[in-house]
C-alpha cells in the first residue's frame, strides 16, 4: 500500500514546522560597565589638561586720568627690558642716559636673559641688604614695542616666574632714546 503525501512532514498533523521562539531580552551590563568607564576617563582627561595660568597683577583704574602720580624707585635696583621685532631684546641696569649695566642685546633663554636676572637679582639683593633693607629686590620693567610678538611677551614672563623675580611692570611707553635704541639693527 502507498501512502499519500500530504506535504506536512510526514507527520500526519497536517501543519508546518514551528521554531522555537528566542528570548528576546538583551544583557545591558557590559554597556553598562562602558559608559562608567568612558565617563570616568573623560573626566579624568578632561580635569588633568586645565590650563595653566600665572598671576599677574595689575594696577586698578584710575579715577581722575589727569593726575599723574610720579613713582621714584632706586635706578640701582631697576632693570629695563625692551622687546622688539624678531625676537630682539635689549636690557639695561638703572636709568638709560646713565646706565649700571648696557644697554646690551640678549637672547632668550637660560644662557641669555635667565642668567642674566639671576645675576642681577643676586647684585641688587647684596646692594638692598647693604642699606639694610634686605628684602628689597630688583624691579624689571618690560617694554614691549608695538613690533615684537605676544609669544616674546609670554616668554620674558615665565623668565620672570622661573628667576624668581617678584616685582615687575610692563609698560608700553617708550623715550625717544629708548626707541632708537631698540630699533637700531645688529651689526
Amino acid at each position: 500500500m502507498a501512502e499519500l503525501n500530504t506535504g506536512d512532514g510526514g507527520g500526519g498533523k497536517g501543519g508546518k514546522v514551528r521554531s522555537k521562539k528566542q528570548n528576546s531580552k538583551v544583557d545591558l551590563t557590559a554597556m553598562v560597565d562602558l559608559a562608567f568607564l568612558l565617563i570616568t576617563f573623560f573626566m579624568l582627561t578632561t580635569s588633568l589638561s586645565k590650563p595653566q595660568s600665572m598671576d599677574l597683577s595689575l594696577p586698578d583704574k584710575e579715577d581722575d586720568p589727569t593726575k599723574k602720580v610720579d613713582t621714584k624707585v632706586d635706578e640701582n635696583r631697576t632693570m629695563t627690558v625692551m622687546l622688539g621685532a624678531d625676537n630682539k631684546m635689549v636690557y639695561y641696569m638703572g636709568l638709560l642716559a646713565t646706565p649700571k649695566v648696557g644697554p646690551k642685546d640678549i637672547t632668550y633663554g637660560k644662557n641669555g636673559i635667565r642668567k642674566v636676572l639671576l645675576t642681577q637679582k643676586k647684585a641688587v639683593l647684596a646692594y638692598s641688604a647693604g642699606l639694610g633693607k634686605p628684602k628689597n629686590g630688583i624691579i624689571v620693567i618690560i617694554k614691549p614695542t608695538k613690533k615684537s610678538n605676544y609669544r616674546n611677551l609670554v616668554d620674558i614672563l615665565d623668565e620672570m616666574a622661573i628667576s624668581g623675580v617678584d616685582t615687575y611692570a610692563i609698560v608700553p611707553e617708550f623715550t625717544p632714546e629708548e626707541t632708537k635704541l631698540i630699533d637700531k639693527k645688529p651689526e
